[in-house]
């Protein structure tokens, strides 16, 4: 298979210093609308960058849900492979590819956990099933086989029947604190639109970066 010949033009649009927002919440905000607006697949899809307890990357995809000046939230089990990563060490990175846009953005920060409040304010909107999976699922450990965790699914289908489901203790949210956050735009010839925003004293700061 010939792979270094696989190559796209990007010329879906352009990011100069003019049509920058100076709040990158409100840059990304834009960015996002636009990308549901315009049917882009997962949307809200980011790849979360931890350092794992080998010392190694690693990198999956998980959904945002939330996010505002104190930053972008998703849920997960916390006891998963991702959230023994971040109690150990909290630097993150996130990533937003929208290929149809022909656009990305990096996020550098710190995970905190978001408060029980929050959590379960946020599981309750889960669809029953997706409930269900929550309790189901022992995130990232080795099970004997698929029938082992639908047979721990229906257990919980039937523990939990014409009952409110509650929120494992061991499930809950993080936000990521943003310390630097870059706003990439495909451009012709590979000279990309590239700009950083820093988080220096309590301030954003704007540089254009070369491609």
């Amino acid at each position: 298979m010939n792979i270094h010949s696989i190559r796209n033009e990007y010329q879906q649009g352009e990011l100069t210093a003019e049509n920058l927002e100076r709040d990158p919440f409100v840059q990304f905000g834009k960015w996002l609308q636009e990308a549901v607006s315009r049917k882009v697949a997962e949307p809200t899809a980011m790849a979360l960058a931890t350092v794992g307890r080998d010392g190694f990357p690693q990198v999956r995809t998980v959904l945002l849900k939330s996010f505002g000046a104190g930053g972008f939230v998703f849920f997960t089990n916390l006891q998963s492979e991702k959230g023994q990563a971040i109690a150990a060490d909290n630097r993150v990175s996130l990533l937003f590819f929208w290929s149809e846009l022909q656009r990305q953005v990096r996020i550098t920060g710190s995970a905190e956990r978001v408060s029980d409040a929050e959590a379960d304010e946020y599981f309750r909107t889960r669809p029953v099933n997706s409930r269900l999976g929550a309790w189901a699922s022992e995130q990232s450990r080795v099970i004997p086989s698929r029938r082992h965790l639908e047979h721990r699914f229906f257990d919980y289908e039937k523990e939990f029947a014409h009952q409110e489901i509650p929120r494992p203790h061991y499930w809950g949210g993080y936000r990521v604190v943003p310390l630097k956050m870059e706003f990439w735009q495909g451009r012709e010839n590979r000279l990309h639109d590239r700009f950083l925003f820093l988080l220096q004293g309590g301030q954003w700061t704007i540089s254009r970066l070369a491609p």
